[in-house]
């Protein structure tokens, strides 16, 4: 599957907005240079049916492939900028979702 991009799905509750802030200003240019794309954030979204519904805040960004995903998590500059998010939000989850392969 190395060849299909991957969706990254964060939920996070941002419990010190200060410190959640000084993650977000250095996430997108790290975003970018592993070719990252951000596709959207909801703060208001509904859980229809499920017994672990999500709270807080929903982010969702794609990568060219899980290769590169898991560069971009590993990267030190990426988890040196972490210890923000760490300490201005309670991480729920981070779930990688591979898109469809493509079509021939």
């Amino acid at each position: 599957m190395s060849d299909v991009a991957v969706y990254m799905i964060a939920n996070l509750v941002v419990e010190n907005a200060d410190e959640y802030r000084k993650y977000e200003q250095g996430f997108f240019p790290i975003l970018k240079r592993f070719g990252g794309e951000f596709v959207t954030f909801d703060d208001n979204h509904e859980t229809l049916e499920g017994t672990n519904p999500t709270e807080g805040r929903v982010i969702i960004f794609k990568f060219p492939s899980e290769e590169i995903a898991k560069q971009w998590y590993n990267d030190e500059e990426y988890q040196a900028l972490s210890e923000f998010r760490r300490a201005g939000t309670t991480l729920k989850s981070l779930t990688m979702v591979h898109g469809l392969p493509p079509r021939s």
